[in-house]
């Protein structure tokens, strides 16, 4: 009798799309072109901010980051110590208004494809994959880095940009608009691939794989060069607490760099082709 059972739609079908971030994903390693931007606007106004200070936001909509800096204690405390009253919402839009030029300088200094991106786009493109890629970057920031990354090779079919939505990072907004510009049918065979916990929540919030970034992003913070000067056990603690805290963000796969993820690709179709969703 057709009451005791209850039917179920699969998809059993391979990858459609994968969607890609820009800084410390698949260019500037170590994600530093924000993090310079940032720490050159606080000091242009008397109240320096550290790195660590700098990278807290990172993934959201650059405005939202500027605000969220504002509200930290300790920067709002050194701001009211220093200018007689918190940052308000007029200062938060003079900030942003300066700091576009300051980031759009930065992104030109850190526009450098990471290491086995084209290897893996190679790989994407022999299987009809579509690429899409966004960003927390505004639409005037990102031009230079679109032809300069087109120079290297890589031009995704689809580029989103937070100030095109009604809502960056962690809502799933960008890959929303990413997945219909390219035409995509089945949002469970789409893969988020990011640098920032906020935005495997993006991607998890969009149903989509999600795979994370450790070392070459955000959560270790360095330049290549810094990062291959550290020894293998300066490394490996690094990479440890990277990736923990990636994999506790709910990342489907962890990895170092874009250099590491046709593996988890191949892994990720063939648990489609089973019938397993995100």
């Amino acid at each position: 009798m057709t009451a005791h059972y209850r039917f179920e739609r699969r998809y059993l079908g391979p990858i459609e799309a994968v969607i890609m971030d820009w800084a410390g994903t698949t260019v500037d390693f170590g994600s530093m072109a924000p993090i310079r931007a940032f720490q050159r606007l606080f000091a242009n106004e008397g109240v320096p901010i550290s790195e660590a200070e700098a990278r807290g936001p990172m993934g959201t909509e650059k405005r939202e980051h500027i605000r969220q800096l504002c509200a930290h204690p300790r920067i709002r405390e050194a701001w009211q110590a220093l200018k007689g009253q918190p940052p308000g919402s007029a200062d938060i839009d003079r900030l942003y208004a300066d700091f576009v030029p300051l980031q759009i300088d930065a992104i030109a200094q850190t526009a450098e494809l990471i290491p086995g991106l084209l290897e893996a786009l190679d790989w994407m493109r022999s299987r009809e994959i579509r690429i899409g890629a966004n960003t927390g970057y505004a639409a005037p920031m990102i031009e230079g880095l679109l032809a300069q990354a087109a120079k290297q090779g890589y031009r995704p079919d689809s580029n989103v940009c937070a100030t095109e939505v009604p809502r960056g990072r962690p809502y799933p907004y960008m890959s929303l608009k990413n997945a219909m510009e390219l035409g995509v049918k089945h949002l469970c065979a789409c893969v988020k691939i990011d640098d920032t916990l906020t935005g495997i929540e993006e991607g998890l919030n969009a149903g989509m794989w999600t795979i994370g970034v450790a070392v070459s992003g955000n959560e270790v913070g360095l330049s290549l060069a810094d990062w291959q000067a550290l020894s293998e056990a300066e490394q490996a603690a690094l990479r440890h607490a990277a990736r923990t805290r990636m994999s506790s963000a709910g990342a489907h796969y962890v990895i170092d760099s874009i250099a590491e993820v046709i593996p988890c690709l191949e892994e990720i179709e063939a648990r489609l082709a089973r019938g397993e969703t995100p």
